[in-house]
């Protein structure tokens, strides 16, 4: 039986794939994309997070955790999080010692049964939605004999599989996992290997290589470009993103405009966001990039 470390199940979900689906999100991802807006999902390990709003700074967290590092204002004292290991003994009297909840563990080890289980729970839905069941993380391919075995036990229920991907993984493990989808969601984050390092830690020529087997072996391959205002935005990008899907063999993309929303999450870890402040992006924003993807021959759309 395979474990990963599982930090959130959304059930009910409308936007991870067709009809009603129910999304597991795996931690760990080799990208360090700084827009992220999971951030919690990088490391594959449990993690403390700490809630500003919720700390009454009583200190009990630090009475838990003798000689860990403080962090935060006078008022409201409290565990370092980056200090603390979350599966430690000490982490856990500190979680359960705040009065507040300030304090929570985001990740926990969980076995494929568990999670096909609470998966199947919610079957009349897919079957009267046409949805399913998707991955995604972080980057769910970083738990491969997981993700294979999960994959495998849905397969077998007849429930439709998702996976939202970076592509950035071994292409063995990435065509193990790529026999048992209905369908991949695969990010296409920039055109160009030098700018796509830069903003992610990584290059892009793995990621266009698995983009293309997977189309090649008849998956129902939907990339996807997360538009950041100044890294890939411009009406070049668009035709140089556009160049990069014909060579891969896609003909659409979907476009999401750059949002904030995840912004508080890395107060919550004690880490800096890179964009903070920055305003979100709206279609309306977008429609001219959009055109230029169209103009080229390839579905663009929100």
């Amino acid at each position: 039986m395979q474990t990963a470390t599982v930090f959130n199940v959304q059930k009910f979900s409308l936007d991870d794939g067709p009809g009603i689906r129910t999304v597991v999100f795996l931690k760990g991802c080799p990208l360090r994309c700084y827009w992220c807006s999971n951030p919690e999902s990088q490391l594959r390990r449990p993690q403390l997070e700490w809630n500003a709003r919720s700390c009454v700074g009583c200190r009990a967290c630090l009475a838990a955790c003798p000689g860990v590092a403080a962090a935060g204002p006078e008022d409201r004292r409290h565990v370092d999080v980056r200090a603390v290991d979350a599966a430690s003994p000490e982490a856990a009297a500190a979680v359960a010692g705040c009065p507040g909840r300030a304090l929570t563990v985001a990740g926990r080890t969980r076995t494929t049964e568990d999670v096909f289980e609470e998966c199947i729970q919610d079957e009349p839905f897919y079957l009267q939605s046409g949805g399913g069941v998707t991955l995604s993380g972080g980057e769910p391919l970083t738990w491969p004999d997981f993700c294979v075995e999960l994959l495998g036990l849905l397969c077998e229920a007849g429930v439709d599989t998702n996976v939202e991907t970076t592509a950035y993984v071994p292409a063995r493990d990435f065509d193990r996992v790529a026999g048992l989808l209905s369908h991949a969601y695969i990010d296409m984050k920039h055109w160009d290997a030098a700018a796509h390092r830069e903003g992610t830690g990584v290059e892009n020529d793995l990621i266009l290589a698995n983009t293309r087997r997977a189309i090649e072996a008849g998956v129902d391959v939907l990339v996807r470009t997360p538009v950041i205002p100044g890294f890939n935005d411009g009406p070049e990008d668009a035709r140089c993103f556009a160049e990069r899907l014909h060579e891969v063999g896609a003909s659409r993309v979907q476009l999401l405009p750059f949002h904030n929303f995840g912004e508080n999450k890395y107060d919550l870890l004690g880490r800096d966001y890179r964009l903070h402040g920055l305003a979100n992006l709206h279609e309306e924003d977008l429609e001219g990039f959009r055109q230029v993807y169209v103009d080229a021959g390839i579905d663009a759309f929100f």
